[in-house]
């Protein structure tokens, strides 16, 4: 996995868009040294700006709230990696950092029938109603988290990231899909070397990531064939098996790894958001204990101020796209930048750079647009909900222990912090 901190910006080589009113050419090596830096100034540069990836893959960054929704729904746009030009004609290293994010196949990177397909599948596990009878075993696992937060020490410091935000969401998505408890450790290692795609003389060769994480879940379908049980993969597994032509081994070991990845990486920064945000905003804290804001506020505010995603990878022009008078030609790639989106003066005004639990309206594009919204988002905020209301009940005078400059999550997609150190106070 190619790594740099994301306070350096991972982009290089910035030029200009290929159509009228592109504007002139952006270094955006030379842009702020914060993600939302970075972002503001991506924003400035018009609603579509082409930047050079890791190794000299280009694509075009979508900065904007309403241009970049309009996109996410926009047929003309596909998810499928055939349709990618630069990747059909050998100009993607097979060791990209974010290759696993282009041709693990599965539901991020399905198209029509074949996406509405897996979609379906996947759906009966993450309807509202059937997330919210897993609220009972959300609330027992916070319970025990923080009976085991209150076993440190008086004025200790203790790191919330892994204490706290990490098992959570780890241990809900991999009961959900029934891996086996000695294998969480590792799916987590091997997800930290997806997300984390970056620039960087030290990350691992993405073809042994991605080749690991297959058979550790080849394992776990075997398994699952062997010994079914009352959980996701063995459910996928009874629909291949009644038709064969619903779901292809690639697809559901695929599948299997992007619910994995997204099922936990994104829930764990949207959490540690959450927490660094109400301890940098007291006043927002205290609407929440006077009742006058709800805790699915704060899941919906954070997502728009600090989105746990800053850039997801990948999508494609199916034909020639004008954007604001920038032309994005059939075959080229695209980011979504929804961090940038968030924070768009265009859509939020002078408050877009507020966090304020008392908006009117929480629009926000983070669990995307479109056909691929994000199919997990009720668990998503069902575990960060009452993680968020448990932790500040129980430690009331809950206060952060580092500064403003904790250190960045590596590469292009995340957008959180690697600790959050704190002094909790019941």
């Amino acid at each position: 996995m190619a790594e740099t901190e994301a306070r350096d910006c991972p982009f290089s080589g910035a030029g200009a868009g290929s159509g009228t009113g592109a504007g002139a050419a952006v270094d955006v090596s030379a842009l702020g040294d914060t993600v939302h830096e970075q972002n503001a100034r991506l924003r400035e540069a018009g609603p579509a700006t082409r930047v050079t990836l890791p190794q000299g893959v280009e694509a075009w960054v979508i900065p904007h709230y309403a241009t970049l929704r309009d996109l996410l729904a926009d047929p003309r746009v596909g998810k499928h990696p055939s349709h990618w030009s630069a990747l059909a004609e050998g100009r993607v290293p097979a060791d990209w950092p974010m290759i696993n994010f282009v041709v693990v196949p599965g539901l991020l990177t399905s198209d029509g029938a074949d996406h509405r397909r897996l979609r379906n599948l996947l759906g009966q596990a993450f309807t509202p109603r059937r997330v919210e009878e897993l609220r009972p075993r959300v609330e027992s696992l916070v319970s025990g988290l923080l009976d085991r937060l209150a076993e440190h020490p008086a004025g200790e410091v203790v790191d919330l990231r892994p204490e706290f935000c990490m098992p959570l969401p780890i241990q809900v998505i991999c009961e959900l899909t029934g891996l086996p408890r000695d294998r969480w450790d590792r799916m987590h290692e091997l997800s930290n070397g997806i997300v984390g795609a970056g620039a960087g003389p030290d990350r691992p060769d993405m073809a042994t990531v991605q080749r690991d994480a297959f058979a550790l879940l080849a394992e776990l379908v075997e398994l699952r064939t062997r010994e079914p049980g009352d959980d996701l993969t063995s459910a996928l597994i009874a629909a291949r098996e009644a038709d064969g032509s619903r779901l292809s081994p690639q697809e559901l070991v695929g599948t299997l790894l992007q619910l994995l990845v997204a099922g936990h990486e994104t829930t764990i920064n949207l959490m540690g958001n959450a927490i660094r945000a109400l301890l940098a905003h007291p006043g927002q804290l205290a609407l929440l204990r006077s009742g006058e804001a709800s805790w699915p506020a704060v899941t919906e505010e954070t997502q728009r101020w600090d989105s746990p995603v800053n850039h997801f990878p990948l999508r494609y022009a199916l034909e020639d796209i004008e954007i604001g008078g920038t032309l994005i030609r059939k075959g080229e790639a695209v980011l979504a930048s929804y961090a940038s989106a968030g924070r768009d003066e265009r859509e939020y005004g002078e408050s877009g750079a507020v966090f304020d639990l008392a908006r009117p309206a929480f629009r926000h594009l983070s669990f995307g647009h479109g056909p691929h919204f994000c199919i997990g988002a009720p668990l998503a905020r069902l575990e960060t909900e009452v993680a968020l209301e448990g932790l500040f009940t129980r430690f009331p005078g809950l206060r952060p222990a580092g500064g403003d400059d904790l250190p960045r999550r590596p590469g292009l997609v995340s957008n959180a912090v690697t600790e959050l150190p704190v002094f909790l106070t019941a």
